[in-house]
């Protein structure tokens, strides 16, 4: 049986977190946990539909490879894997699988509020075994499939800023790409 490395990738408010919990209970909760920059603090997996978990906090400095030959899990679900350190922390996952035969969920954003791909993104759908979009659909305004993250203020798109900015979903919306390019939020 061949492992693999698996990408579940989306939008904001596409149920990531859910889903990435949700894999974890499902293959029996022996596996391990990493996450990055939750909103509701370090060291936890949390859903905005209040389903939480205890996870390891993988900070930019962390080697995930040695850290998983250590505790050499049956499995690993990364959420926020989006805030990796890129590609370092995306070839230690991939290194895993095919290492210490592993497989690995990871569960992200793929993109950022201007429309770029995350770096620790771009990385994991170039190793990725599979990617999937995060199969919650969310809409824009008009209606259409949200496909873009964009940063508001006072119901105006924002095109500047850090590119990491951990908050509630008041700063962002999801927009389709027509209204994400002509910046209409």
């Amino acid at each position: 049986m061949s492992n693999e490395l698996v990408a579940y990738l989306g939008v904001m408010d596409a149920g990531k977190s859910t889903l990435a919990l949700q894999y974890h209970h499902s293959l029996g909760e022996s596996g391990v946990l990493y996450t990055s920059m939750d909103r509701s603090g370090e060291g936890v997996i949390s859903s905005r539909i209040g389903l939480s978990h205890k996870a390891r906090e993988v900070t930019p400095d962390l080697d995930v490879y040695d850290d998983l030959a250590e505790i050499r899990p049956p499995y690993v679900v990364v959420d926020e894997v989006q805030f990796l350190t890129a590609p370092k922390q995306i070839n230690h996952l991939a290194d895993a699988v095919d290492g210490l035969d592993l497989d690995v969920y990871a569960f992200g954003l793929k993109t950022d509020f201007l429309g770029r791909l995350f770096p620790a993104s771009q990385r994991l759908i170039e190793l990725a075994d599979r990617v999937e979009e995060l199969p919650v659909r969310v809409n824009c305004w008009c209606g259409e499939r949200g496909t873009h993250n964009a940063r508001v203020r006072d119901g105006v798109m924002v095109f500047s800023g850090d590119v990491v900015e951990i908050g509630d979903m008041d700063s962002y919306t999801v927009l389709c790409r027509r209204h994400h390019r002509a910046g209409l939020a």
